[in-house]
């Protein structure tokens, strides 16, 4: 479906100035058509970056400002190097420039050479005495490349459950799971959905990729029991009271076909913990405390303030008495010091949920794992969250992050995620970037990023316009790649990126150059320049995790039924004839098990010949993974035991239970993490994975 062509597009006065600051005027929906940007987006997009363009008059003053400030600008804000070559910004200063750097190190240079990698001070000096500074990123020139091939599992966290989860999988069960997968099934990692901090409130948004934090966990995932403070509350009964309630909630999801209820787990373990809260740590325990206090530092603090004072005024801090709206203001350091003891709550909330991270990444190194857990990194935050609050001066007011209208959605997206300002990230040295991710990488062996061509540009949407009234920005992709590399490296991380969909020309390259893995996904996998026919596996690419499915994609056995067609039918989302869906994905399908038994990976189950078994077609289909040259392979862990539901069907809210769904087996009974560990066929299918798909 084609989307209307605007009736504004933009003057060239406004097209020329928003070249300048890195704001499209046309995006292409595919390499043969180019569909402009409308003035009106062009314009507000525009006013969130503070460029007034709203009168013919208003953009010539602007584009003359912006021209004469980068005619005169002697260095960017931020200054990119990669170890092993100096930084190209460099060579544009006039000879006899004289630099000064003070290092992260604490030494100071006057040579650009040589340099460890870190985030330095640069001062440029000209012959004629103008001076500049900027910050200076240094990164190694890519990430390694993984030691061998590993594969894992793929799971979303709150859908596991064992039994003694509270109605929902926590950071017990990922320990669990962990040291399982790695000793048992030979797993190289575990990745998980994103644990990010939700936006408290009763009914919270289920979805973990829209956290009111990306920067602090979510205490949900707590093992209360784990906590060492638990074994002397001054009131036992009442903590046993609470167990009882939290297994009537876990047989509820187990046992009686119950949805998980975040909302209900979190009542308990807010009760819970508000008991531990009220022991006394040991001398090591403050102690630990305290130095993560200092660490995290302002951080932290603005975090735990807008959790205590959203207990008081809600979760959205747009409609918080004004001087609340202010993080720095005399108002908030008021309410603050009068919310101390809720503030130190919250507080360490976070370093408890930390501990069990960590305790999780912990378990799967020591279970012979070479990276762990795999977490995930969300593309953005709530606008009325804690990260939106703490942070808003540099993220853009009134705009929110989408996609444009493509063959698969006319209308484009609309995700309801506040986009970080470039030009404050890039004044700050990336700062807010640079503390995320370090903050992720404290607990993870690798890092998942959802969206990742969000590194170079996202579609924004001006609040109270359609997606279609969208266009997008450009981030300096050198800067945010040379953030990612310096961190990941100083973690001794894998990156992951999640580059489904469209992804405009060069960004995969640019990922790949520096050592930042793919994600391919099998039904993806086919030849677009060519025949479109299913890609054989030589012709897959290697720097990627490989995987039959995701969380937003049909399971593999619903994929291979066609009862993926079947869900959407019944919830009305086709936009064809029913019997023209069943066909195409009964063609889709049978294209595929032709190539597996061309191929010689169809092989029969429990000692049979039986090829055309569901358990054998999802056996090819992984042994057709390892045929590919991918470094990573992943199985996602409700294909191990035939789960026939997506934990997320796109397009729907109230419709389908989003995220709220446990794992179950072919007949949709819930499967318990007990269960899994005992399942023939879970075993089965990572058997084909251990033995290298033979």
């Amino acid at each position: 479906m084609t989307a209307a062509r605007p009736a504004d597009p933009p003057s060239e006065d406004l097209s020329r100035l928003a070249v300048l600051h890195g704001v499209a005027t046309s995006y292409s929906p595919s390499p043969d058509r180019s569909v402009a940007a409308s003035a009106t987006a062009v314009t507000l997009t525009l006013a969130a970056l503070g460029v007034d363009a709203s009168t013919p008059g208003a953009i010539r003053a602007a584009l003359a400002a912006r021209e004469r400030e980068l005619g005169e600008r002697l260095l960017p804000p931020t200054v990119v190097g990669w170890s092993g070559s100096p930084p190209a910004a460099l060579a544009a200063l006039p000879e006899g420039t004289r630099l000064r750097i003070d290092t992260e190190q604490g030494e100071s240079r006057t040579e650009a050479d040589g340099l460890p990698p870190g985030v330095h001070r640069l001062t440029a000096t000209t012959p004629d005495g103008r001076t500049a500074t900027a910050h200076l990123i240094v990164a190694p020139p890519r990430l390694p490349t993984p030691a061998g091939r590993s594969h894992g599992l793929l799971v979303q966290l709150y859908s596991l459950l064992s039994r003694r989860s509270w109605g929902m999988g926590d950071l017990g069960d990922l320990v669990e799971l962990a040291g399982w997968a790695g000793r048992s099934l030979g797993a190289g990692f575990v990745q998980v959905n994103p644990l990010h901090a939700a936006v408290p409130g009763a009914p919270t948004d289920p979805s973990p990729y829209r956290p009111s934090s990306r920067r602090f966990p979510d205490p949900v995932h707590l093992r209360v029991e784990d906590i060492p403070e638990a074994a002397y509350v001054d009131d036992p009964v009442r903590l046993r009271a609470l167990l009882e309630r939290a297994g009537r909630l876990r047989e509820a999801v187990l046992d009686k076909g119950a949805l998980i209820d975040r909302d209900a787990v979190w009542e308990l373990k807010r009760e819970a913990l508000e008991l531990l809260c009220e022991v006394p740590l040991g001398p090591g325990r403050r102690a630990a405390y305290c130095d993560f206090l200092a660490e995290q530092g302002q951080a932290l603090e603005d975090h735990a303030t807008w959790c205590a004072l959203a207990e008081v005024h809600g979760s959205d801090w747009h409609r918080w008495p004004t001087g609340l709206r202010d993080p720095r203001s005399a108002e908030t350091t008021q309410a603050r010091n009068g919310l101390m003891d809720r503030v130190d709550f919250w507080s360490r909330l976070a370093w408890l949920t930390d501990t069990q991270l960590t305790a999780a990444q912990r378990a799967g190194l020591e279970a012979g794992m070479p990276v762990g857990i795999v977490h995930d990194l969300a593309v953005g935050v709530h606008p009325g969250g804690a990260d939106a609050w703490a942070q808003q001066e540099h993220f853009a007011a009134g705009m929110s992050v989408g996609a444009p209208p493509d063959a698969f959605n006319a209308r484009g997206q609309d995700w309801g995620l506040p986009p970080w300002r470039p030009d404050r990230l890039a004044e700050s040295g990336y700062a807010p970037f640079r503390d995320l991710l370090r903050a992720l990488f404290r607990c993870a062996g690798a890092l998942r990023i959802d969206h990742v061509m969000g590194l170079f540009r996202l579609w924004w949407v001006p609040q109270g316009h359609p997606p279609t009234e969208g266009t997008y920005v450009r981030y300096d992709a050198e800067a945010m790649l040379a953030v990612l590399v310096l961190e990941a490296s100083r973690a001794g991380a894998l990156v992951i990126g999640e580059d489904l969909g469209t992804v405009e020309p060069g960004v995969r390259e640019a990922l790949r150059e520096r050592g930042v893995l793919g994600t391919s996904v099998l039904w993806f996998e086919r030849d677009w320049d060519g025949d479109g026919r299913p890609l054989p596996p030589d012709g897959w690419r290697a720097d990627c995790l490989a995987t039959a499915t995701t969380h937003d994609l049909p399971s593999t056995a619903a994929r291979l039924t066609g009862e993926h067609v079947e869900l959407r039918d019944s919830l009305g989302l086709l936009t064809r004839p029913l019997e023209e869906e069943r066909a195409e994905a009964a063609a889709d399908a049978g294209e595929w098990l032709s190539l597996l038994s061309r191929l010689g990976l169809l092989h029969g189950t429990g000692g049979g010949g039986d090829t055309s078994s569901e358990e054998a077609q999802i056996q090819a289909v992984h042994r057709f993974l390892l045929r590919t040259p991918a470094r990573m392979v992943g199985v996602w862990l409700p294909d191990g035991v035939g789960d026939r539901r997506p934990q997320n069907l796109p397009g729907t809210w109230d419709q389908y239970p989003n995220w709220r769904l446990p794992i179950a087996d072919a007949q949709g009974r819930p499967v318990t993490l007990e269960d899994l560990a005992a399942s023939p066929r879970l075993h089965a299918l990572m058997e084909v994975l251990r033995e290298g798909g033979t």
